[in-house]
């Protein structure tokens, strides 16, 4: 019995030890991730204020994540998102391209630009309008396999939540002065184009430029204030062209069905040239 004892109560001691140790390890993170904040941990006040302003500051500086190949692909501790609407539902993820990754974008598009296209609601191909002044290409296939472009495509997929093989090919723009794209929806009204992947659930926009004026991308259903829209105030939401930020949003709603407020345009360039690269995702793999 007292044997019995004796073990009971050192397997109890043993136990202790170990959350005690655990809870040690536990308390070490916690004080890294309170300096990678800064002086301290966010106070109940920046809580509350994380929550109605929706804008977070991720961690930056934790050891671990230092030689983290994944977190760096990711940009984990750079990407810092802030909600603007959830209906639609829209997300800026400020630093969401490195300033190498938004001039290799532009490098690689400059020498084949041609004129933008709209799609016919009725054949669903691209035809010519002036609805859409900019100028634009598509990366091919073998261009979206450079390491940089994968690096770009997996960061769109998991912050997005969809699939890379849903998406389409990376769609790089330019805006010159006085140029623009009238409000429309990126899902689709014709079937031709719903043959390959479905409907277009979402869109990346990612800014590859910056010093521009106006070129704000405009959300007239969204919000419920005043924006700019190239240096005119009109109703609604607008975000302005930061290089290296990224505006993802939802054409379609939590319903499965495509979401009218998801309309948006891209408002008038007053001075400087806009770069941005678009990536589309559909409902299946395109491929």
């Amino acid at each position: 019995m007292a044997s019995a004892m004796k073990m009971v109560f050192a397997l109890l001691t043993f136990v202790t030890i170990g959350m005690i140790i655990g809870a040690l390890f536990q308390l070490a993170f916690i004080h890294k991730l309170e300096n990678s904040y800064g002086s301290e941990f966010p106070s109940f006040k920046r809580v509350r204020k994380i929550r109605n302003d929706g804008f977070l500051l991720l961690p930056r500086g934790i050891p671990q994540w230092e030689n983290d190949k994944e977190a760096e692909i990711l940009r984990v501790g750079h990407v810092k998102p802030e909600i603007l609407s959830w209906s639609p539902r829209i997300i800026v993820l400020h630093n969401f391209l490195s300033m190498e990754e938004c001039d290799y974008l532009r490098a690689t598009a400059l020498p084949r630009l041609q004129t933008s296209t709209v799609v016919d609601a009725k054949t669903g191909k691209g035809m010519k309008s002036n609805v859409r002044t900019s100028s634009g290409m598509f990366l091919s296939s073998e261009e979206r396999k450079s390491p940089m472009v994968q690096a770009i495509e997996k960061r769109i997929s998991v912050y997005s939540q969809v699939p890379i093989e849903n998406g389409e090919l990376v769609q790089v723009l330019r805006y010159e002065k006085s140029q623009f794209y009238r409000p429309h929806h990126d899902y689709f009204s014709d079937t031709f184009n719903l043959k390959r992947g479905g409907q277009r659930v979402a869109t990346m926009l990612m800014y590859l430029s910056d010093n521009v004026e106006g070129g704000e991308t405009y959300f007239p259903m969204a919000g419920s204030g005043e924006c700019s829209c190239g240096g005119k105030i009109v109703k609604g939401l607008s975000v302005k062209p930061i290089k290296g930020d990224a505006v993802l949003f939802w054409s379609m709603g939590l319903d499965g069905q495509s979401d009218p407020k998801s309309i948006h345009g891209g408002c008038e360039v007053l001075a400087g040239e806009k770069w941005s690269a678009t990536k589309w995702m559909r409902q299946r793999a395109t491929s």
